[in-house]
Formats: C-alpha cells, structure tokens, sequence
C-alpha cells in the first residue's frame, strides 16, 4: 500500500507548499481531487461532477473568509453534498425502479500527462483496485481514509470537515486501513 499513497503525496504536497491567492486559485486546484472523491462516494460520474460543482458554488459565499479556513469547509460542504445526493438517489430508486446490483463497470476517466504507459497501466490499475476496495468500505471509513491519506489532511481538519470527534477520524481511519489490507492484500 505504500506505493498507492506515494503518487497523490507529491501532488498534495505541492499544493500544500503554498497558500492560493485567492478563491478561484484554490477552486482551481481542488477541483480534480474533490472529483475524485465524490465519484468514489457515488460510484457514478455525472452525479460527482454536479456535486462537485454545486459544492464550490456554495464556497462563493464564503470568498471573504480566511484561506486557512478553505480547506476543511470546502471538504465538510462536498461531503454533505454527497450525502445529500445519496440520500435522493436511495429514495427515488426505493420506490420508481429497484437498484442495480453491481455498478456498470466502465472506466474511471482519467487525464493522463504522464510519458510512461506502463506506468500509467499501473497506476491506473493501482487506482482502480482502491476505488473498488474503498467502495466495500462504510461511508464514514471511506470518507476518513480519503481525507486523511488521500488529501492528506491533519486529523484535527479532517474532523472538522466529517463533522465528528478527532477520536472518531482515529477509529474510522483504523477500521477503513484494516479493511483495505485485507481487501488489497493479494495484489501487492
């Protein structure tokens, strides 16, 4: 698991490196990660992209607070976003159409800038295998692994942005890390 935690380490640190001027600058740069993480909450591609960008029209509102204060309210907007769309789907497929068993199966898209093909197959691969296994996970578990390791976010804002006790991002942390061991533990 190391190697899945190293690629969105250098692009976390990088962003992190310096504060965004502005609003826009640090939409700008979220952009592609909140994605990410809305799609593996909602498993479908459309639905992330909507939540996403209603996520950072909500953050407008919010253009004269501190820029310290973007990121975990960006997260704890985008996560209730996501729950919200959640909870629509769930009720509209309760009672028009029963729900699927298994998602269609079709490709993440990705953006690929990278030279190498076998490294892209790889990573690619690499992503793949932890969206499927961070899709077995509870919601609170999978929201607290992707906070934490994939955004890289100190516990204190990853609580803030979940909502819940810096001890609840430990337990939920904990739980979704032995989880995804054991899901990922014959792929290494």
């Amino acid at each position: 698991m190391p190697e899945l935690e190293a690629a969105p380490a250098a692009s976390a640190a990088a962003v992190a490196a310096r504060a965004p001027a502005s609003l826009d600058e640090f939409l700008a740069g979220i952009g592609t990660r909140a994605f990410r993480f809305a799609e593996l909450g909602l498993r479908q591609r459309e639905d992330a992209l909507d939540v996403v960008q209603d996520a950072m029209i909500r953050m407008l509102a919010y253009r004269e607070r501190p820029s310290a204060e973007w990121t975990p309210l960006f997260w704890s907007i985008l996560r209730s976003r996501i729950v919200d769309a959640q909870r629509r789907r769930m009720f509209r497929l309760r009672w028009l159409v029963p729900e699927p068993a298994h998602d269609d199966g079709s490709a993440i898209d990705w953006a690929d800038d990278g030279p190498d093909p076998s490294r892209t197959h790889d990573g690619r691969e690499a992503y793949g295998r932890l969206a499927d296994a961070l899709g077995t996970l509870p919601r609170r578990q999978r929201e607290a692994f992707s906070l934490r390791v994939l955004e890289e976010l100190d516990v204190a804002t990853t609580a803030r942005a979940m909502g819940c006790s810096e001890g609840a991002v430990k337990t939920h942390l904990s739980r979704a890390r032995d989880a995804l061991k054991k899901h990922l533990d014959d792929w290494q």
